[in-house]
């Protein structure tokens, strides 16, 4: 009976918690967590496995996701505006407003699907506004494929770039949409009269945040500073003055979100702070507002219901009808070839983060039936899947029409200043355990080149210069460069050692070879690993950020001198993938070893046709190397890339790998799925060749964390 008591007792407080915003936060964690990993090994966006988490969660599934808790719900609100915030500050208008057939394609591919979702709307006897919205809806599209075409090389093809820079334009003109149309709900009947004023004060708006707040950003920082704790605050400061005003001229909020995040893209600018910005919004807000708009869907309505057919049909087809007679006008206007227009068609397909934001808007202001909620579900579904596969086969044709004829730049002319002066490779020193491998190296180079080493010390500036703290560092520092110019003598190469007291490791190392001129920065690895070094990034993914010049971070697990057989696998076959070849060149050149060249053939590409293909192109970008001794080629066919590297690296003593430059991911640095298994699992040394920032192509889209999927 005793027993029986406590049980029953028990029975209350498991209801009581199984009601608690903790739980639902906590199984919103695990979601959040496990969920992308799970549809990345699909292959499938992390975003689909989000919001296809809530929808099983949700009522329509095991109903364990309580939606309705002032806390989750709060937490959605927040990811609802960071994720329009972040759509905002992704975009980089000053390359739009340069690239006038941008500017073409945007207006086609915004105005086609707008009059057929206007049209859409009418036949279902909506209202004007809701009927215009659902039409902004799907003339909206998301970049989910830049990480094929990064991967595929093809990223600087014309066809490519205008896509994807019209976005700027689809997504301001699907914003301010947006804002009318929620702003005249209760407007009855639709009067263009009451409209008047309300696109005065918007457009007063829109300027006044644009044009104002972005001088007052730069004034700031060209009076106080630049420092990050001056950017963070003008931050919050925009995205608060930027809501309120919304709200003042009676707005939907996520208004000023979006032009919040134009205002600070343009006035902070890429960096640290940036990243830490998005990394915040991506790895927890957004996702949680995904979740939750998945548990909103009635799934057994979507199921049963002919209407709710009848409209995913016909907004399905229509959006993919649409942006396919935008893409052929603008194959016809502007004269490309088929593969192209197909890859624009591809690329501007996929409906995600902003429209599902915008749905989300419209439905809670009363523009939409619960069905659109359905539909826009079911057109995310198709059109991600859908465009991510029409666009992996047909970019594969734009390699080929890649730039390929114009020799590459030589490693150390990427600096036009540095071209007739002695070439000057900077090398941090910290470490006196691994700081003898770093000079080797360095000096195998400047032996090469008929250079010099600066071996630098960085010591963190304390408050007063003649605090204790910083006297201990500077003798430590001055103890580390004496060691390191002994060193440098031994080697038979010339050395500058130079100490400099900076506010930061990162930032003294990039402004040190700034003012050194230098050709190249060579970094001992640190580690990358955790929450605080995702967060607040590291010394490697800083500089970077701000180096001028290539950066080569190494793990060498012997000396540089005794390298005989050196590995580059390349996953591009363009010119732009050449540098880490030049860097092993140049490394084999000194030690009288040999590099070998490794491409692993994948999928479709590993029949013995597509492989001698491969083999001629390749042998044909080598060719454009011009050394004497070029590098051995080898294809490899197999269904991993990663296990088919790991295996042939068993025979070589270094491997020269590529940092792909991933300015979309939150955290600092990235690295390609290869390359970061890569890097967990050979046992050899290693050296990762990271291209300076301004080579990089200038153009950003917001990512989620875990994944390699634009929102």
């Amino acid at each position: 009976m005793e027993l029986l008591s406590q049980v029953l007792a028990l029975e209350p407080t498991s209801q009581v918690l199984g009601e608690e915003a903790i739980v639902s936060f906590a199984v919103l964690l695990v979601v959040i967590l496990v969920i992308p990993i799970l549809f990345e090994r699909l292959r499938l966006p992390a975003l689909i496995g989000l919001v296809f988490s809530g929808v099983v969660l949700g009522p329509s599934g095991w109903d364990l996701f309580h939606a309705e808790s002032p806390i989750i719900r709060l937490l959605s609100d927040i990811g609802l505006f960071y994720l329009m915030f972040v759509a905002g500050l992704e975009v980089e208008v000053k390359h739009f407003v340069r690239q006038k057939r941008s500017w073409g394609f945007g207006i086609l591919t915004f105005s086609f699907p707008l009059v057929i979702g206007t049209l859409i709307g009418q036949f279902f006897h909506w209202q004007w506004n809701a009927a215009i919205l659902i039409g902004s809806l799907l003339a909206n599209y998301t970049l989910l494929a830049y990480p094929i075409l990064s991967r595929l090389g093809v990223l600087n093809n014309q066809a490519v770039t205008i896509t994807m820079k019209a976005t700027v334009f689809t997504n301001l003109s699907a914003v301010l949409v947006l804002a009318v149309c929620v702003a005249t709900t209760d407007t009855e009947p639709f009067s263009f009269a009451q409209l008047l004023p309300l696109l005065i004060w918007l457009s007063v708006y829109t300027m006044t945040i644009l044009v104002g707040f972005d001088w007052a950003g730069k004034e700031l920082f060209r009076r106080f500073g630049d420092d990050e704790g001056n950017k963070f605050l003008f931050v919050l400061l925009t995205v608060f003055l930027a809501a309120v005003g919304a709200q003042f001229i009676g707005i939907e909020t996520i208004v000023g979100a979006f032009l919040a995040g134009l205002v600070v893209n343009q006035a902070v600018g890429e960096g640290p702070v940036k990243e830490k910005l998005v990394f915040i919004g991506s790895v927890l807000f957004i996702p949680i507002f995904l979740v939750n708009f998945g548990s909103i869907i009635d799934l057994p309505a979507l199921i049963t219901s002919i209407d709710n057919w009848q409209l995913t049909f016909l907004i399905v087809v229509g959006l993919i009808s649409s942006k396919f007679i935008a893409a052929l006008l603008t194959k016809l206007l502007y004269r490309y070839n088929w593969g192209e227009m197909l890859t624009i068609w591809s690329l501007s397909i996929p409906q995600m983060g902003t429209t599902l934001a915008a749905t989300f808007v419209g439905y809670r202001a009363g523009l939409f039936p619960q069905s659109v909620l359905n539909s826009v579900f079911v057109l995310m579904l198709v059109t991600s899947i859908l465009g991510l596969w029409i666009t992996s086969q047909t970019a594969r044709g734009l390699v080929s029409t890649a730039v390929t004829q114009a020799d590459p730049p030589t490693l150390f002319e990427q600096n036009s200043e540095a071209k007739h002066s002695p070439v000057t490779i900077v090398v941090p020193v910290y470490n006196p355990q691994t700081q003898q491998y770093l000079l080797e190296m360095a000096a195998l180079l400047a032996n090469i080149t008929q250079g010099k080493i600066v071996p630098l010390a960085i010591a963190t500036a304390a408050a007063q210069m003649d605090a204790p703290q910083l006297e201990i560092v500077l003798r430590r520092s001055e103890r580390l460069l004496a060691k390191a110019t002994a060193q440098s003598r031994l080697l038979g190469v010339e050395a500058e050692p130079l100490l400099r007291i900076d506010d930061a490791f990162a930032l003294g190392i990039s402004r040190a070879a700034r003012e050194q001129k230098a050709s190249l920065i060579i970094m001992g690895w640190g580690k990358r690993t955790g929450l605080r070094a995702r967060l607040f990034g590291n010394v490697i993914d800083s500089v970077l950020w701000a180096s001028h010049c290539p950066v080569a971070v190494t793990r060498l697990m012997d000396s540089p001198k005794k390298i005989q057989r050196i590995l580059v696998p390349l996953e591009n076959l363009t010119a732009s993938s050449l540098q880490p070849v030049k860097f092993a060149q140049m490394l084999a050149e000194a030690n009288q070893a040999q590099v070998t060249v490794l491409h692993v053939c994948m999928g479709e590409a590993r029949g013995s046709e597509k492989i001698a293909s491969k083999r001629s192109h390749l042998a044909l970008l080598m060719s454009q190397l011009a050394v004497p001794h070029p590098p051995e080629i080898q294809i490899i066919a197999h269904e991993n890339a990663a296990q088919a590297i790991l295996q042939a690296a068993r025979l070589y003593d270094l491997v020269v790998l590529p940092f792909i430059r991933n300015r979309t991911s939150p955290g600092g640095l990235t690295m390609s799925d290869v390359t970061t298994q890569l890097a967990g699992q050979l046992t050899c040394s290693i050296v990762m060749l990271g291209e300076a920032q301004h080579t990089q192509l200038q153009m950003s889209i917001p990512e989620i964390s875990h994944s390699t999927t634009a929102i």
